[in-house]
């Protein structure tokens, strides 16, 4: 799940390389805090929060292959 996070916000951005992901698992929970520069944080999220809510479905898709939630939390 981490990876494919890195992989899609990577590609949105201009700064590829100040994006950064981290995990944590609380049980059947995992939680994804995305970072991304200051000035990518509209590219990330998006209009009305559309991208931001499309990567989220991306991800519960994937993770309910799993049987486990997945929250993402995006901030700089």
């Amino acid at each position: 799940m981490k990876e494919l996070l890195e992989v899609m916000a990577k590609s949105l951005v201009d700064c590829p390389e100040e994006v950064t992901v981290t995990q944590e698992e609380k049980g059947d929970l995992l939680v994804l805090k995305l970072r991304v520069a200051q000035s990518d944080m509209g590219k990330v999220i998006g209009k009305s929060g559309r991208i931001a809510k499309a990567l989220r479905q991306v991800l519960n898709a994937a993770a309910s292959r799993e049987n486990t939630k997945v929250v993402v939390d995006i901030g700089d």
